[in-house]
């Protein structure tokens, strides 16, 4: 039966659909395609709703205080540098709409500056996914019982109500922005 830790990791491969389908994106610009309004808005709410407000949200609601409860600090170590690089997502996304609302507005120059962005965006957030899926959930794995596996996906579970919000447009939002964004797509990671 999959834990809760494997359904952060499924939200994982959704989220890299993104990352892969924003470079797309931002290859696109950088050479001069247009992108439309529609196009941002529909990747700001991927990002905004399904990686920050689902995912990153039960990691820190959740999963760190269950990790803090088994006695990994949440002011450094592995949670510090997870909820510190959450901050930085967060900045880097607040960029990349300050960007794109100027692109949309006409400024020459945006384009290139929301691909900056995006490409930072894009690092940052894979490299945490690398070490949430080989450090942090590994540690968490070895801490919780089946016990505390049940008090978590408890938690998961009564979060996701609260959303309201169906995972399924989310993971159908990322395949095909990644179809239409990405010319080569790569293989998924297991």
């Amino acid at each position: 039966m999959p834990t809760p830790l494997d359904q952060l990791r499924a939200e994982h491969r959704i989220i890299e659909q993104v990352l892969r389908a924003l470079t797309g994106l931002s290859d696109r610009l950088t050479r001069g395609e247009r992108i439309d309004r529609a196009s941002f808005d529909r990747l700001f709410d991927f990002l905004i709703t399904f990686a920050d407000r689902r995912h990153h949200q039960k990691e820190e609601k959740c999963l760190f205080p269950a990790l803090g409860q088994h006695g990994v600090p949440r002011d450094r170590g592995p949670v510090g540098v997870m909820l510190q690089e959450h901050c930085t997502g967060r900045a880097l996304i607040a960029h990349m709409k300050r960007a794109a609302s100027a692109y949309v507005g006409g400024d020459p120059h945006a384009g290139t500056q929301f691909a900056e962005h995006a490409r930072n965006y894009v690092e940052l957030l894979t490299e945490h996914i690398q070490k949430e899926d080989n450090v942090l959930f590994n540690v968490a794995e070895k801490l919780f019982d089946d016990r505390s596996m049940k008090s978590l996906q408890d938690q998961f579970d009564a979060a996701e109500a609260e959303l309201g919000i169906s995972p399924q447009k989310y993971v159908d939002d990322a395949m095909e922005m990644q179809q239409n964004w990405v010319v080569n797509i790569p293989p998924m990671n297991p």
